[in-house]
């Protein structure tokens, strides 16, 4: 393989490993395609293997392979990964490569300081809209998500805990929201093999729910991760402030309040009526770093793509991608365009070599 070389972020916490140019042929026509040749491929899942496990990486890594967009309406692609494989959403990932293109030069700041970086990713088009100030310097940094939904309420999901009351709502993935409080665990770090053991049992106890299944596409099926929640009321500035812990893949916990997540939240809460329109949700991490978001339009149904669902602004911030299908009905009628702003940094430039010696390649994961 010779030297591969990489960008390394983080988002408010969440490591974020960028490969602009990987050194592995990934066919495909669209983003999606490039992701499920992926799968498939001994080569290039070898590639994230490299780059995700010990010695290189570690057990909470991850990353993305920069691939060519779906069409000329994207700057380029993404196929995400993390330990266990690839993704089909990743908001914090998002976050990096909009502040990735700024700073790297590929996109050009705008003079107004807001420039849109339109990303394809395997489960359709998603935006950053990066904030800079006088200098070009990055201030912030907003993910406009694909439409969003909740998909089913009140699923019953038996723990060590106790009973469960899990709803499912979907964000570019699907999440499995849990009342950590009506569990009795509160979202901290001295708790944390508690919370991957609760987030863990709920995405076991859901493999195969029927209210899983992506009506139009499996690729998209199951359970990505589970969301633990703590609500701590709201801010003198009228914002709902929760706490969360996603514990996604198979154990693997988000440093971040997790961007994908949070729109899936927006789009739960909305459905529920526990965030107004207009309200902002403060939504705060396990190590304390904070993500604020709001619905940035409303859908009225259709199939997610902004084919008839009456929102022009969800056509052109979703862009194509797979949504929840047309003609079919996943959960609630409707859903939202989230948006969910924070910020990232850049950490390291990192040019890795495989040593021909060296018997630890690809690597391995300690959890």
């Amino acid at each position: 393989m010779g030297t591969v070389t990489t960008v390394d972020y983080h988002t408010a916490g969440e490591p974020f490993r960028i490969v602009p140019e990987p050194p592995v042929d990934i066919p495909g026509t669209t983003v999606a395609d490039r992701r499920a040749f992926a799968i498939r491929s001994a080569e290039v899942d070898g590639l994230r293997q490299l780059l995700c496990f010990e010695p290189r990486g570690h057990a909470d890594m991850y990353g993305g392979f920069l691939v060519p967009p779906d069409d000329d309406g994207a700057d380029f692609g993404v196929l995400f990964w993390h330990k266990d494989g690839f993704s089909t959403a990743c908001g914090h990932g998002t976050m990096a490569l909009g502040v990735w293109a700024i700073e790297s030069g590929l996109i050009r700041a705008d003079d107004s300081g807001t420039t849109e970086v339109v990303i394809d990713v395997p489960s359709g088009r998603v935006r950053a809209a990066v904030h800079t100030d006088e200098t070009g310097g990055v201030t912030s940094v907003d993910f406009v998500n694909v439409p969003s939904r909740l998909v089913a309420t009140g699923l019953p999901v038996t723990t060590a805990r106790g009973e469960a009351s899990v709803d499912l709502a979907w964000g570019g993935a699907l999440y499995a929201l849990v009342d950590g409080d009506a569990l009795g665990i509160t979202v901290e770090p001295d708790r944390l093999g508690e919370l991957i053991a609760l987030g863990r049992e709920v995405k076991a106890a859901l493999a195969g729910h029927p209210a899983t299944a992506h009506p139009s596409d499996d690729r998209l099926s199951g359970v990505y991760g589970t969301i633990i929640v703590n609500r701590l009321g709201t801010t003198d500035d009228g914002e709902v402030w929760h706490r969360n812990v996603t514990v996604f893949a198979d154990g693997q916990v988000d440093r971040s309040p997790c961007g994908s997540g949070t729109a899936a939240r927006i789009a739960a809460l909305s459905a529920t009526g526990e965030l107004d329109s207009g309200q902002t949700l403060l939504h705060e991490s396990i190590v304390g770093t904070r993500f604020r978001a709001r619905v940035l339009a409303e859908l009225d149904g259709g199939d997610g793509n902004g084919d008839s669902d009456g929102s022009r602004e969800a056509g052109r911030t979703s862009g194509s991608g797979a949504g929840w299908g047309a003609g079919t009905s996943w959960g609630t009628a409707g859903g939202v365009v989230p948006l969910v702003t924070g910020t990232a940094h850049r950490v390291a430039t990192c040019t890795f070599e495989v040593d021909p010696r060296d018997d630890l390649v690809p690597g391995f994961v300690l959890r």
